[in-house]
Protein backbone atom coordinates (compact mmCIF):
# COMPACT_ATOMS: atom_id res chain seq x y z
CA UNK A 1 0.00 0.00 0.00
CA UNK A 2 1.42 3.77 -0.79
CA UNK A 3 2.12 5.83 2.36
CA UNK A 4 -0.12 8.16 0.64
CA UNK A 5 -3.43 6.28 0.73
CA UNK A 6 -2.28 4.75 4.14
CA UNK A 7 -2.28 8.37 5.92
CA UNK A 8 -5.50 9.10 3.91
CA UNK A 9 -7.69 6.06 5.63
CA UNK A 10 -5.83 6.48 8.84
CA UNK A 11 -6.96 10.15 8.70
CA UNK A 12 -11.13 8.61 7.83
CA UNK A 13 -10.86 6.46 10.54
CA UNK A 14 -9.56 9.09 13.33
CA UNK A 15 -12.15 11.25 11.86
CA UNK A 16 -14.54 8.54 11.86
CA UNK A 17 -13.36 7.70 15.53
CA UNK A 18 -13.78 11.66 16.86
CA UNK A 19 -17.33 11.81 15.17
CA UNK A 20 -18.33 8.64 16.91
CA UNK A 21 -16.42 10.08 20.63
CA UNK A 22 -17.82 13.56 20.48
CA UNK A 23 -21.61 13.40 18.95
CA UNK A 24 -22.49 9.29 19.85
CA UNK A 25 -21.28 8.79 23.08
CA UNK A 26 -24.01 6.20 24.13
CA UNK A 27 -22.24 3.83 21.79
CA UNK A 28 -19.29 4.41 23.99
CA UNK A 29 -20.68 4.21 27.21
CA UNK A 30 -20.47 -0.14 27.34
CA UNK A 31 -16.84 0.18 27.64
CA UNK A 32 -15.74 -1.63 31.50
CA UNK A 33 -19.18 -2.20 32.11
CA UNK A 34 -19.48 -5.78 30.41
CA UNK A 35 -19.95 -9.30 32.34
CA UNK A 36 -15.84 -10.00 33.02
CA UNK A 37 -14.46 -6.75 33.26
CA UNK A 38 -12.87 -6.58 36.92
CA UNK A 39 -13.04 -3.25 38.91
CA UNK A 40 -11.47 -3.38 42.13
CA UNK A 41 -12.10 0.03 44.40
CA UNK A 42 -10.08 0.29 47.95
CA UNK A 43 -9.97 3.16 50.10
CA UNK A 44 -6.44 4.24 48.44
CA UNK A 45 -6.62 2.29 45.16
CA UNK A 46 -8.39 1.12 43.00
CA UNK A 47 -7.65 -1.90 39.52
CA UNK A 48 -9.39 -1.74 36.57
CA UNK A 49 -8.94 -5.09 33.79
CA UNK A 50 -11.22 -4.60 30.99
CA UNK A 51 -11.18 -8.56 29.79
CA UNK A 52 -14.28 -8.67 27.86
CA UNK A 53 -14.30 -5.33 26.88
CA UNK A 54 -11.13 -5.89 25.07
CA UNK A 55 -11.96 -8.86 23.60
CA UNK A 56 -15.07 -7.40 21.64
CA UNK A 57 -12.78 -4.19 20.77
CA UNK A 58 -10.11 -6.84 19.43
CA UNK A 59 -13.22 -8.90 17.51
CA UNK A 60 -14.42 -6.19 16.17
CA UNK A 61 -11.10 -4.18 14.88
CA UNK A 62 -10.25 -7.97 13.27
CA UNK A 63 -13.91 -7.90 11.09
CA UNK A 64 -13.28 -4.52 10.11
CA UNK A 65 -9.50 -5.46 8.49
CA UNK A 66 -10.35 -8.50 7.18
CA UNK A 67 -13.30 -6.83 5.29
CA UNK A 68 -11.37 -4.00 4.19
CA UNK A 69 -8.05 -6.01 3.04
CA UNK A 70 -9.53 -8.87 2.00
CA UNK A 71 -8.26 -9.82 -1.96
Amino acid sequence: MEPGKALIGLGAALLIIGLILNYAPWLINWFGKLPGDIRIQNKNSFVFIPITSMIVVSVVISLLTHLFFRK
